[in-house]
């Protein structure tokens, strides 16, 4: 159902941000924050919803580019310099980053492809469907479909 938003939400972001590039992160970045709801409650208005959540997102990053604009550098190099995880935490991510590897795995190649060609290499959804030889709205919605399966599997996971 909210897949139907996508192509719609991207340009409205676009005609904002003035960069279609950063309006399909924002979109990407909503989608996986809807997803990724733990509320039980049903969404009444799921467009609304969706664009509501990309608004925040965008806000949240201008947020913090003026955050990061007026922090002196050495600060920001300090903070990752010094900044060390846990090791345990270091295992978790480990782990899951295992489970995201099988999640992805079960998807059929095209979809895995898609996903992994707009995550890992940041290619736009025009350069992923001329790559693959496939429509770029085929392109949406197999990162979409990945998302989705993704987070599925790794609630079912984490529920075990």
């Amino acid at each position: 159902m909210l897949e139907n938003y996508y192509r719609e939400l991207v340009c409205f972001l676009n005609a904002k941000l003035g960069n279609r590039q950063v309006a399909e992160d924002v979109v990407h970045d909503a989608y996986v924050r809807v997803l990724e709801r733990t509320s039980e409650t049903p969404i009444d208005q799921p467009r609304a919803f969706l664009y509501r959540t990309a608004l925040n997102l965008v806000i949240d990053g201008h947020r913090r580019n003026a955050l990061r604009q007026v922090e002196p550098l050495d600060v920001l190099d300090h903070e990752e310099r010094f900044s060390s995880y846990a090791p345990h935490t270091s295992h978790d991510q480990a782990q899951r980053l295992e489970l995201l590897e099988r999640a992805l795995a079960e998807l059929p190649a095209p979809c895995r492809h898609s996903f992994l060609l707009r995550k890992l290499e940041g290619l736009s959804h025009s350069q992923i469907a001329e790559r693959l030889g496939i429509s770029r709205s085929l392109v949406e919605k197999h990162i979409v479909n990945a998302m989705k399966h993704c987070r599925v599997r790794m609630r079912e996971w984490d529920a075990h």
